[in-house]
């Protein structure tokens, strides 16, 4: 059985939830061993506050790589089919050519980081002629107007996958708008995918971009 993917408990925690979203996204709930909650919960939310606050300012791009790297040993030491790849800088856009594109049209969940007001986390799990599907972790209620005039919609027909189709126009920007992915030197992503379920690059036969 798959479940609901989860909404952060804090402004603080989108890296940890929607890490274990990505897992929760690709396997059913029983297959999901407590090893992954348990170290994706303890190498997260690294990151001190301007004031020496722990955990107060999110979770860093080095623990974002330290989990991504982790995950893919755990899915080669274990029977969970899980496999993982980090990106960073120029791998990461939207795009024909683009890995992550590439991930969504083969059945993989993108963990990425893009702004919405601040650095933040989200998960894109799927792609179609009209934008990316993503689950943000951020709550936002469906007849919220947050998002007028910009082409972001809201969904919470699809809890188990997305709540947001997002415009391809929006991530490649550089600028701190909604769900732009920033400039290119901080960017980052991560690539995971479930190895039963996992698409040939034969299995893709069309593309939207």
């Amino acid at each position: 059985m798959k479940s609901p993917l989860r909404y952060q408990f804090s402004e603080y925690d989108c890296g940890p939830t929607t890490m274990l979203n990505a897992v929760s996204y690709l396997f059913e709930r029983e297959e999901i061993p407590p090893e992954i909650i348990r170290n994706v919960m303890l190498y997260s939310l690294d990151c001190y506050s301007n004031k020496g606050e722990p955990g107060r300012a999110g979770t860093s791009r080095m623990a974002m790589m330290f989990l991504s790297n982790w995950l893919d040993g755990f899915g080669r030491a274990t029977n969970l089919p899980l496999s993982s790849q980090y990106l960073s800088g120029k791998a990461v856009y939207i795009g024909q050519e683009s890995l992550v594109n590439d991930a969504l049209h083969r059945g993989g969940a993108v963990v990425v980081r893009l702004f919405y007001e601040v650095e933040h986390y989200a998960l894109l799990t799927g792609v179609q002629a009209d934008g990316i599907r993503m689950f943000d972790p951020w709550y936002v209620p469906e007849e919220s107007r947050e998002f007028e005039g910009t082409g972001i919609r809201l969904t919470l027909a699809a809890p188990k996958s997305y709540n947001r189709i997002v415009p391809f126009s929006c991530f490649n920007r550089e600028s701190n708008e909604p769900y732009a992915l920033g400039p290119v030197d901080d960017r980052e992503a991560v690539l995971l995918f479930n190895k039963r379920t996992e698409k040939t690059a034969q299995d893709t036969i069309e593309y939207f971009i």
